[in-house]
């Protein structure tokens, strides 16, 4: 372990321990079968901290070789633990030979040519006899190295060099088939929560992954195969149906040898097959919506499948909800035709046995349906659609839920807010901004419930921010014809926010100026709703650590001012509003939250941008002459002090915007703010030197992009860490 702690410090350079007794006595532990497990570990540990060290410094020599060629010498040893049933050291071998595959996998790759892959490839070997074990957590240990691998070979598409991987990844694929199959014995379907299901979804993600290297057709004929196999056990059919939903969606609409046999073996499904595979089967079908879209005439028999599956118990509704709303948003075209069917699925919604996200996924399946219908059949079909929430949001607004508890949630008007924003967001009508559009009847008749519910829930945190997410949705949906309900809108959430600071209205309001700020007449209304926000929320931010306690209130904020720069940039600026704003902002920027620090840099360079405008040039530069110096005062010490070092590009994009302005006026504000740090540390060392100073000075000057001015504060900054 000390030895182990050395090398990952670089304490040693590699080719000074390249003989040592440690590294041949870890390899004799590893051979030894009665090694005890903390010793087998430990070795482990030294071997896999040697390989990484190699690779982060990219040294090659009698080293590498030296424990390249004794981990090959190991795939004995490990067989032997397999025999023994010791997981624990299969568990190590297993992690030392994917290490051993990620430290190459770069000369791996680059090193192999068209006719012959690299030596080193003869490592993957190693791990797929581990991704063979008879547990699946062994073979979980080398899932991220096959992603690796895929982004390595998808970057660089070559097809013969991925050719030389093809094999490996066939293997790796039978190998997780098997790996997904569920216990003879085992009733019903996979458990939530469970590890086993969180295995399968990693399995899902990494043939998802890898697949483009054997291609999606290939292994889902492969998978059809073991279908047909003589006497094939259900749970060996539910893993390969499983497999081939992972691959389904990549399959070619014009493929007509496979995919038609899969989709009729599925709809002519025994009524005493087992759950699970017609859990999957349903799965599958979803999956499959591109093709069914390139061949119609499948979908009448998928929907009446589907449909007889949505009235199922045990998961099977929530399946067949789910790939609804699939072939809905791919099948936009053919399903206008089944649009009544999917209305009388919409009023037996609550008789389902559906879990709440698939009921607000189908409903998001049938509202983009309905958004494709002529204006005179979509609003009635929007109303219809939106009135089972509209009815039960409005009787809880009122304190009426009585009958809406019988199921669990349906006294929350989350439940039902979700649901009809699901709607407002999916009903896309198009050309909404040309003539009357067809959705806006039904949103401001809908309108006084959700003001209701405002004003029911202020002090509800949780719940406004989801009537927000509503409103917003609904004001996207039909722009600037929500002008019905702009000024009750506007009043009713200044006169919410001055009592109530929830940062969600902040964010609506943002909405409102982003749709209404350039409409005639509208400008000056939402001035005057910026400034009934300004006093609460900087009661809030001046408060003790109130900005680091209200990043949502600051991220929100900037956001509804960028908003103004970029709507109504002239009436903005003239207003009295803007220079209380900058000074905020000022504050603001040595906060270490990502979010809300992008918001407020964006916020300063949309300002400083304006001066493009003739109208608005000596508006800005008056600006930046009584604000310029304490903002990359402010940019500078956040840079050095707060903020991570992720978080700089934003803050380079202000100083480029000052730069485009005047370069000597940028020289002069960072000389200043740069004199203002200190040069020494707490412990009297140099921390900067006067010549470090003064080339960082320059190299911000001479900085032409984001990126290079990027890298100097960072560089910068890293002085003082």
């Amino acid at each position: 372990k000390c030895f182990t702690s050395w090398v990952q410090i670089n304490a040693f350079k590699l080719p000074e321990i390249s003989d040592s007794m440690l590294i041949v006595y870890c390899f004799q532990l590893l051979s030894n079968a009665t090694s005890s497990s903390e010793l087998h570990e430990a070795a482990t540990d030294v071997l896999c901290s040697l390989l990484h060290c190699m690779e982060l410094n990219n040294a090659r020599g009698g080293l590498d070789d030296k424990l390249f060629n004794g981990i090959l010498c190991l795939e004995e040893a490990y067989n032997i633990s397999v025999a023994q049933e010791d997981l624990d050291k299969s568990m190590n071998f297993s992690r030392l030979f994917t290490v051993l595959v990620e430290c190459n996998l770069t000369r791996m790759v680059a090193g192999s040519d068209a006719d012959t892959p690299h030596y080193s490839t003869k490592a993957l070997d190693l791990v797929l006899n581990c991704v063979g074990h008879y547990d699946y957590e062994v073979a979980e240990i080398t899932f991220n190295m096959w992603y690796r691998l895929s982004e390595d070979l998808y970057q660089r598409n070559n097809c013969p060099l991925t050719a030389h991987f093809k094999p490996y990844v066939e293997r790796l694929i039978a190998a997780l088939y098997k790996h997904s199959q569920l216990d003879p014995d085992h009733d019903g379907l996979v458990e939530e929560g469970g590890s086993f299901k969180d295995f399968r979804f990693k399995v899902s993600e990494i043939i998802k992954d890898v697949i483009f290297i054997v291609s999606s057709i290939s292994c889902f004929k492969q998978m059809f195969l073991i279908l047909q196999s003589a006497n094939v056990s259900w749970e060996s059919s539910e893993a390969a149906l499983f497999i081939m939903q992972n691959v389904a969606r990549n399959i070619l609409p014009e493929e007509s040898e496979v995919v038609p046999k899969v989709v009729e073996a599925i709809l002519n499904l025994p009524d005493n097959c087992h759950i699970a595979i017609r859990y999957t089967s349903i799965n599958i079908l979803g999956e499959l919506c591109d093709w069914i879209d390139s061949n119609p005439e499948t979908l009448q028999p998928v929907l009446n499948f589907l449909l007889c599956a949505l009235q199922q118990k045990n998961g099977l509704a929530t399946a067949a909800a789910n790939s609804l709303q699939l072939i809905c948003s791919a099948c936009k075209k053919h399903m206008l035709g089944h649009i009544s069917g999917l209305m009388e699925i919409a009023r037996c919604l609550d008789s389902f046995d559906i879990q709440t996200d698939s009921a607000i996924g189908l409903l998001k399946g049938i509202s983009i349906i309905i958004g494709r219908l002529p204006p005179n059949q979509l609003t009635p079909a929007m109303q219809e659609l939106c009135s089972f929430q509209v009815e039960a949001l409005s009787r809880l607004t009122n304190g009426e839920d009585d009958g809406l508890d019988g199921k669990k949630g349906r006294n929350d008007p989350a439940f039902w807010l979700d649901r009809l924003a699901s709607i407002y967001r999916h009903v896309s009508s198009p050309d909404r901004n040309n003539g009357p559009n067809p959705c806006t009847l039904v949103i401001v008749n809908n309108w006084n419930v959700l003001s209701r519910a405002l004003e029911r829930y202020k002090n509800n945190s949780k719940v406004m921010e989801r009537i927000v997410r509503c409103i917003r949705y609904a004001i996207r949906c039909i722009g600037k014809q929500a002008m019905p309900i702009l000024e009750p809108l506007v009043k009713q959430i200044i006169t919410i926010y001055s009592g109530h600071n929830h940062s969600c209205l902040l964010y609506l309001g943002s909405i409102l100026v982003d749709e209404f700020a350039h409409e005639d007449g509208c400008t000056q209304g939402l001035l005057n709703m910026l400034q009934a926000f300004i006093d609460p929320t900087f009661v809030v931010l001046q408060m003790e650590n109130g900005l680091k306690n209200h990043p949502d209130m600051v991220d929100d904020f900037f956001r509804l001012a960028t908003r103004f720069i970029q709507r109504a940039p002239l009436q903005f600026l003239q207003s009295p509003l803007v220079t209380p704003i900058i000074q905020c902002g000022l504050l603001a920027c040595t906060l270490d939250h990502r979010d809300a620090n992008i918001s407020v840099m964006r916020f300063f360079c949309s300002l400083l941008r304006q001066d493009r405008d003739h109208d608005l040039q000596l508006i800005v530069k008056s600006i930046l002459v009584t604000h310029g110096e304490a903002l990359i005062m402010n940019l500078l010490y956040a840079s050095v002090f707060c903020l991570h070092s992720y978080m700089l590009s934003d803050v380079a994009e202000v100083f480029v915007e000052i730069k485009q302005h005047s370069p000597h006026q940028l020289q002069e504000y960072v000389k200043k703010a740069a004199d203002t740090l200190p040069k020494k540390n707490s412990g009297g060392s140099v921390t900067v030197t006067d010549e470090q100073m003064v080339q960082f000075v320059a190299n911000v000057v001479n900085s032409e992009t984001s990126r290079a001015t990027t890298q100097v504060l960072q560089d910068f900054a890293r002085l003082y860490r």
